[in-house]
């Protein structure tokens, strides 16, 4: 895992990426289990079928620029620490299915066998960020799909992401995005995402 932040020529790409590709939205829930099934895969893949080959070649294209970025040299040789990698991985797979659950660095590291401190450098290193940071991280995108794609209260929407208090979550939820959930919510609306 990797983040940059996003270059003017990334925005640009992203919206051409939209534009040739209609009928690419998030899909209706917010269950990674549902989600993420064959017939999701399927269904996009006879969209591929579809579509005209020169936007065909136009999205290979912009996908292996935006892609490019992310294999910078400040990344590490695919041949070092193989093996954690994919320790690592599987750890962020738990932590997106679980985002509900209670996480911790030690239940984490006790999951792929090691030390708390050794796990959280580790992670850092493939991530860019500290365990419990990345967790937070994805626990509040996870927030903001709800708001932007469902009609679950705040409190429902807190529980679903992990957070024990709505206070707390409300609290986060602004410190990450610079706004309330209920602003949030507003502002898709707003921008006339259907909810």
């Amino acid at each position: 895992m990797c983040k940059l932040k996003a270059a003017p020529l990334d925005i640009a790409l992203i919206s051409r990426l939209l534009e040739i590709n209609p009928g690419r939205g998030i899909n209706r829930s917010d269950d990674p289990k549902i989600y993420e099934k064959n017939i999701f895969y399927r269904e996009y893949q006879e969209l591929n079928n579809r579509q005209h080959q020169a936007a065909y070649l136009e999205t290979q294209g912009i996908i292996l620029q935006l892609m490019g970025r992310l294999l910078g040299p400040e990344l590490p040789r695919e041949d070092v620490l193989y093996h954690t990698s994919n320790r690592i991985a599987e750890s962020i797979n738990y932590i997106l299915l679980n985002l509900h659950n209670r996480l911790s660095v030690n239940t984490l590291a006790s999951r792929i066998n090691h030390h708390p401190d050794y796990f959280s450098r580790l992670f850092k290193s493939f991530t860019g960020e500290r365990p419990a940071s990345y967790i937070l991280g994805k626990r509040i995108e996870r927030a903001q799909y709800l708001l932007a794609s469902g009609q679950l209260s705040c409190s429902e929407i807190a529980a679903q992401t992990g957070f024990d208090h709505i206070s707390y979550f409300s609290r986060s939820f602004k410190k990450y995005t610079g706004m309330s959930p209920g602003t949030y919510k507003k502002q898709i609306y707003r921008l006339g995402f259907p909810l």
